[in-house]
Protein backbone atom coordinates (compact mmCIF):
# COMPACT_ATOMS: atom_id res chain seq x y z
CA UNK A 1 0.00 0.00 0.00
CA UNK A 2 1.86 3.48 -1.00
CA UNK A 3 -0.31 7.09 -0.34
CA UNK A 4 1.73 8.75 -3.12
CA UNK A 5 4.62 7.30 -5.66
CA UNK A 6 7.90 8.81 -5.64
CA UNK A 7 8.91 8.85 -9.23
CA UNK A 8 12.88 10.65 -9.25
CA UNK A 9 15.30 8.91 -6.88
CA UNK A 10 16.25 11.72 -3.92
CA UNK A 11 20.03 11.21 -3.75
CA UNK A 12 20.13 10.79 -0.02
CA UNK A 13 24.30 9.13 -0.22
CA UNK A 14 24.99 12.19 -1.15
CA UNK A 15 24.57 13.48 1.99
CA UNK A 16 26.13 10.77 3.78
CA UNK A 17 29.41 11.70 5.07
CA UNK A 18 27.54 14.65 6.55
CA UNK A 19 25.39 12.83 8.19
CA UNK A 20 27.51 10.10 9.69
CA UNK A 21 29.84 12.83 11.24
CA UNK A 22 26.55 13.76 12.75
CA UNK A 23 25.90 10.12 14.07
CA UNK A 24 29.39 9.95 15.62
CA UNK A 25 28.94 13.18 17.60
CA UNK A 26 25.73 12.51 19.13
CA UNK A 27 26.84 8.73 19.88
CA UNK A 28 29.98 9.86 21.63
CA UNK A 29 27.79 12.75 23.72
CA UNK A 30 25.53 9.80 24.47
CA UNK A 31 28.02 7.80 25.46
CA UNK A 32 30.16 10.92 27.55
CA UNK A 33 26.85 11.34 29.48
CA UNK A 34 26.25 7.61 30.14
CA UNK A 35 29.90 7.41 31.38
CA UNK A 36 29.90 10.56 33.60
CA UNK A 37 26.62 10.99 34.61
CA UNK A 38 24.98 7.19 34.24
CA UNK A 39 21.58 6.19 34.82
CA UNK A 40 18.95 6.99 37.16
CA UNK A 41 17.79 3.69 37.75
CA UNK A 42 14.53 2.97 39.53
CA UNK A 43 13.96 0.88 42.63
CA UNK A 44 13.75 -2.19 40.18
CA UNK A 45 17.49 -1.78 40.25
CA UNK A 46 19.08 -0.23 43.27
CA UNK A 47 16.51 -1.42 45.63
CA UNK A 48 13.79 -0.27 48.27
CA UNK A 49 10.21 -0.78 49.54
CA UNK A 50 7.11 -2.05 47.61
CA UNK A 51 3.53 -1.37 49.00
CA UNK A 52 0.28 -2.54 47.88
CA UNK A 53 -2.18 0.30 49.05
CA UNK A 54 -6.42 -1.08 48.86
CA UNK A 55 -9.09 1.58 49.22
CA UNK A 56 -13.01 1.64 49.77
CA UNK A 57 -13.47 3.54 46.43
CA UNK A 58 -11.37 4.45 43.18
CA UNK A 59 -7.89 5.71 44.53
CA UNK A 60 -7.29 8.75 43.16
CA UNK A 61 -3.34 8.40 41.89
CA UNK A 62 -2.47 11.63 42.06
CA UNK A 63 -3.60 12.70 45.11
CA UNK A 64 -1.49 10.02 46.60
CA UNK A 65 1.78 11.18 44.63
CA UNK A 66 1.11 14.55 45.99
CA UNK A 67 0.59 13.97 49.65
CA UNK A 68 4.21 11.61 49.81
CA UNK A 69 6.08 14.04 47.87
CA UNK A 70 4.35 16.97 50.35
CA UNK A 71 5.39 14.70 53.47
CA UNK A 72 9.61 14.17 51.65
CA UNK A 73 8.55 10.65 49.79
CA UNK A 74 9.71 10.00 46.50
CA UNK A 75 8.02 7.71 45.26
CA UNK A 76 6.37 5.88 42.08
CA UNK A 77 2.35 5.24 42.42
CA UNK A 78 0.48 3.50 39.99
CA UNK A 79 -2.91 1.26 39.74
CA UNK A 80 -2.15 -2.65 40.21
CA UNK A 81 -4.97 -4.58 39.17
CA UNK A 82 -8.18 -2.78 40.00
CA UNK A 83 -9.02 1.18 40.60
CA UNK A 84 -9.55 0.20 43.85
CA UNK A 85 -5.92 -0.84 44.50
CA UNK A 86 -2.48 1.11 44.26
CA UNK A 87 0.77 0.35 43.53
CA UNK A 88 3.53 2.15 45.65
CA UNK A 89 7.22 1.78 45.04
CA UNK A 90 9.89 3.65 47.23
CA UNK A 91 13.73 3.98 47.18
CA UNK A 92 15.90 2.65 50.26
CA UNK A 93 15.95 5.22 52.75
CA UNK A 94 19.09 5.51 55.36
CA UNK A 95 18.67 4.00 58.96
CA UNK A 96 14.81 3.43 58.40
CA UNK A 97 13.06 0.06 58.45
CA UNK A 98 10.54 -1.19 56.24
CA UNK A 99 8.57 -1.47 58.81
CA UNK A 100 8.73 2.01 60.06
CA UNK A 101 8.34 3.20 56.53
CA UNK A 102 5.00 1.72 55.64
CA UNK A 103 3.47 2.32 58.67
CA UNK A 104 4.50 6.27 58.26
CA UNK A 105 2.76 5.76 55.02
CA UNK A 106 -0.39 4.54 55.84
CA UNK A 107 -0.84 6.97 58.18
CA UNK A 108 -0.39 9.76 55.62
CA UNK A 109 -2.79 7.91 53.05
CA UNK A 110 -5.51 7.07 55.96
CA UNK A 111 -5.55 10.85 56.99
CA UNK A 112 -6.95 11.45 53.53
CA UNK A 113 -8.97 8.17 53.32
CA UNK A 114 -9.61 6.31 56.19
CA UNK A 115 -10.38 3.14 54.08
CA UNK A 116 -6.72 2.90 52.68
CA UNK A 117 -5.13 -0.75 54.10
CA UNK A 118 -1.50 -1.72 53.20
CA UNK A 119 -2.18 -4.88 52.53
CA UNK A 120 1.36 -5.99 51.47
CA UNK A 121 4.96 -4.61 51.69
CA UNK A 122 8.03 -6.13 50.18
CA UNK A 123 11.94 -4.86 50.62
CA UNK A 124 13.73 -5.31 47.03
CA UNK A 125 17.48 -5.69 48.07
CA UNK A 126 20.13 -3.69 45.94
CA UNK A 127 21.50 -7.80 44.52
CA UNK A 128 18.64 -8.50 43.31
CA UNK A 129 18.48 -4.65 41.27
CA UNK A 130 22.51 -5.65 40.28
CA UNK A 131 21.11 -9.29 39.08
CA UNK A 132 18.35 -7.19 36.89
CA UNK A 133 20.94 -5.11 35.59
CA UNK A 134 23.21 -8.14 34.13
CA UNK A 135 20.31 -9.87 32.71
CA UNK A 136 18.96 -6.60 31.00
CA UNK A 137 22.60 -6.46 29.50
CA UNK A 138 22.66 -10.09 28.61
CA UNK A 139 19.26 -9.50 27.09
CA UNK A 140 20.97 -6.53 24.62
CA UNK A 141 23.93 -8.71 23.46
CA UNK A 142 21.89 -11.30 22.97
CA UNK A 143 19.14 -9.87 20.86
CA UNK A 144 22.37 -8.05 19.01
CA UNK A 145 24.16 -11.00 18.29
CA UNK A 146 20.60 -12.60 16.98
CA UNK A 147 20.03 -10.00 14.75
CA UNK A 148 23.76 -10.36 13.11
CA UNK A 149 23.19 -14.00 12.71
CA UNK A 150 19.97 -13.81 10.95
CA UNK A 151 20.95 -10.91 8.10
CA UNK A 152 24.02 -12.59 7.50
CA UNK A 153 22.38 -15.88 6.70
CA UNK A 154 19.66 -13.96 5.27
CA UNK A 155 21.50 -11.24 2.93
CA UNK A 156 25.67 -10.96 3.53
CA UNK A 157 27.85 -10.06 6.22
CA UNK A 158 27.89 -7.06 5.77
CA UNK A 159 24.60 -6.36 5.88
CA UNK A 160 24.56 -7.73 9.53
CA UNK A 161 27.69 -5.67 10.36
CA UNK A 162 25.88 -2.18 9.17
CA UNK A 163 22.29 -3.08 10.84
CA UNK A 164 23.65 -3.97 14.05
CA UNK A 165 25.82 -0.75 14.20
CA UNK A 166 22.81 1.30 13.60
CA UNK A 167 20.81 -0.39 15.67
CA UNK A 168 23.17 -0.06 19.14
CA UNK A 169 23.40 3.49 17.46
CA UNK A 170 19.30 3.83 18.19
CA UNK A 171 20.10 2.08 21.70
CA UNK A 172 22.75 4.30 22.87
CA UNK A 173 21.40 7.51 21.84
CA UNK A 174 18.32 6.58 23.46
CA UNK A 175 20.21 5.59 27.01
CA UNK A 176 21.63 8.88 26.61
CA UNK A 177 18.86 11.05 26.78
CA UNK A 178 18.24 9.51 30.03
CA UNK A 179 21.45 9.98 31.14
CA UNK A 180 21.51 13.45 29.99
CA UNK A 181 18.66 14.74 31.39
CA UNK A 182 18.59 11.93 34.94
CA UNK A 183 14.92 10.92 33.71
CA UNK A 184 13.96 7.50 35.47
CA UNK A 185 15.50 4.37 34.19
CA UNK A 186 13.17 1.60 34.63
CA UNK A 187 12.28 -2.14 33.54
CA UNK A 188 9.27 -0.82 31.32
CA UNK A 189 12.00 1.49 30.02
CA UNK A 190 14.15 -1.27 29.28
CA UNK A 191 11.68 -3.49 27.69
CA UNK A 192 11.14 -0.41 25.44
CA UNK A 193 15.18 -0.40 24.45
CA UNK A 194 14.62 -3.60 23.57
CA UNK A 195 11.55 -3.08 21.64
CA UNK A 196 13.37 -0.75 19.68
CA UNK A 197 16.11 -2.89 19.03
CA UNK A 198 13.82 -5.08 17.32
CA UNK A 199 11.89 -2.61 15.43
CA UNK A 200 14.46 -0.38 13.84
CA UNK A 201 16.00 -3.93 12.52
CA UNK A 202 12.70 -4.07 11.14
CA UNK A 203 13.06 -1.26 8.93
CA UNK A 204 16.52 -1.83 8.22
CA UNK A 205 15.05 -4.97 6.38
CA UNK A 206 12.89 -3.93 4.51
CA UNK A 207 15.57 -1.08 2.57
CA UNK A 208 18.09 -4.08 2.50
CA UNK A 209 15.82 -6.47 0.61
CA UNK A 210 15.18 -3.64 -1.75
CA UNK A 211 18.73 -3.08 -1.71
CA UNK A 212 19.23 -6.78 -2.94
CA UNK A 213 16.40 -6.27 -5.36
CA UNK A 214 17.70 -3.31 -7.06
CA UNK A 215 20.85 -4.99 -7.53
CA UNK A 216 19.69 -7.60 -9.61
CA UNK A 217 17.02 -5.16 -11.50
CA UNK A 218 19.35 -2.18 -11.71
CA UNK A 219 22.22 -4.02 -13.71
CA UNK A 220 23.86 -0.17 -14.95
CA UNK A 221 23.41 1.58 -11.95
CA UNK A 222 26.45 2.41 -9.17
CA UNK A 223 25.81 1.26 -5.83
CA UNK A 224 25.10 4.41 -4.83
CA UNK A 225 22.20 4.73 -7.03
CA UNK A 226 20.75 1.42 -5.64
CA UNK A 227 20.99 2.34 -2.37
CA UNK A 228 19.13 5.79 -3.15
CA UNK A 229 16.64 3.95 -4.99
CA UNK A 230 15.96 1.42 -2.68
CA UNK A 231 15.46 4.32 0.24
CA UNK A 232 13.36 6.41 -2.23
CA UNK A 233 10.99 3.35 -3.07
CA UNK A 234 10.54 2.59 0.77
CA UNK A 235 9.47 6.60 1.87
CA UNK A 236 5.40 5.89 1.53
CA UNK A 237 5.68 2.72 3.58
CA UNK A 238 8.20 4.48 6.35
CA UNK A 239 5.77 7.62 6.85
CA UNK A 240 2.37 5.13 6.92
CA UNK A 241 4.29 2.70 9.52
CA UNK A 242 6.37 4.52 11.41
CA UNK A 243 3.74 7.18 11.21
CA UNK A 244 0.94 5.06 12.69
CA UNK A 245 3.47 3.40 15.55
CA UNK A 246 4.53 6.68 16.55
CA UNK A 247 0.85 7.67 16.81
CA UNK A 248 0.53 5.30 19.51
CA UNK A 249 3.93 6.03 21.29
CA UNK A 250 2.78 9.79 21.47
CA UNK A 251 -0.83 9.44 22.41
CA UNK A 252 0.67 6.79 25.23
CA UNK A 253 3.21 9.85 26.59
CA UNK A 254 0.27 12.30 26.77
CA UNK A 255 -2.12 10.58 28.03
CA UNK A 256 -0.98 6.96 29.54
CA UNK A 257 0.26 9.33 32.40
CA UNK A 258 3.05 9.03 35.08
CA UNK A 259 3.15 4.99 34.86
CA UNK A 260 3.61 4.71 30.93
CA UNK A 261 5.91 8.42 30.51
CA UNK A 262 9.14 7.28 30.22
CA UNK A 263 7.71 3.72 28.52
CA UNK A 264 6.35 6.01 25.66
CA UNK A 265 9.56 8.67 26.25
CA UNK A 266 11.58 5.64 25.21
CA UNK A 267 9.82 4.43 22.45
CA UNK A 268 9.44 7.76 21.09
CA UNK A 269 13.17 8.85 21.07
CA UNK A 270 13.57 5.44 19.34
CA UNK A 271 11.05 5.58 16.67
CA UNK A 272 12.71 9.10 15.52
CA UNK A 273 16.27 7.52 15.38
CA UNK A 274 15.24 4.40 14.07
CA UNK A 275 14.19 6.26 10.49
CA UNK A 276 17.37 8.10 11.00
CA UNK A 277 19.39 4.74 11.44
CA UNK A 278 18.27 3.12 8.65
CA UNK A 279 19.26 5.92 6.14
CA UNK A 280 21.47 7.96 7.23
CA UNK A 281 23.68 5.24 9.28
CA UNK A 282 22.88 1.23 7.94
CA UNK A 283 23.04 2.57 4.27
CA UNK A 284 26.31 4.79 4.04
CA UNK A 285 27.77 2.01 6.46
CA UNK A 286 26.72 -0.87 3.43
CA UNK A 287 28.69 1.86 0.94
CA UNK A 288 31.81 2.36 3.24
CA UNK A 289 31.95 -1.53 3.69
CA UNK A 290 31.95 -1.80 -0.72
CA UNK A 291 29.02 -4.02 -0.73
CA UNK A 292 28.91 -4.87 -4.81
CA UNK A 293 26.14 -6.35 -7.35
CA UNK A 294 28.90 -9.26 -7.65
CA UNK A 295 27.55 -10.91 -4.54
CA UNK A 296 24.31 -11.52 -5.20
CA UNK A 297 23.93 -12.32 -9.15
CA UNK A 298 27.34 -14.02 -9.29
CA UNK A 299 25.27 -17.29 -8.77
CA UNK A 300 22.47 -16.18 -10.90
CA UNK A 301 25.86 -16.62 -13.59
CA UNK A 302 27.38 -19.55 -13.04
CA UNK A 303 24.14 -21.21 -13.50
CA UNK A 304 23.68 -19.67 -16.64
CA UNK A 305 27.34 -20.86 -17.55
CA UNK A 306 26.94 -24.34 -16.85
CA UNK A 307 23.44 -24.11 -18.60
CA UNK A 308 25.36 -23.30 -21.53
CA UNK A 309 28.27 -26.09 -20.68
CA UNK A 310 25.65 -28.73 -20.76
CA UNK A 311 23.84 -27.81 -24.23
CA UNK A 312 27.57 -27.36 -25.94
Amino acid sequence: MEFFKIRRVIPFMRFALAFNVISIITFIAAVAFIAIRGLNFSIEFTGGTLMEVTFAQSANVETIRSTLEKAGYKAEVQNFGSSRDVLIRMPIEKDQSSAALSQRIGELLRANDKSAEIRRVEFVGPQIGEELAEYGALALLVTAVGIIAYLALRFEWKFGLAAIIANLHDVIIIVGFFAAFQWEFSLPVLAAVLAILGYSVNESVVVFDRVRENFRKLRRASVTEVIDSAITANISRTIITHGSTQIMALTMLVFGGPALHFFALALTIGILFGIYSSVFVASPLLMWLRVSRAQFVRERKSRRDENEGAVV
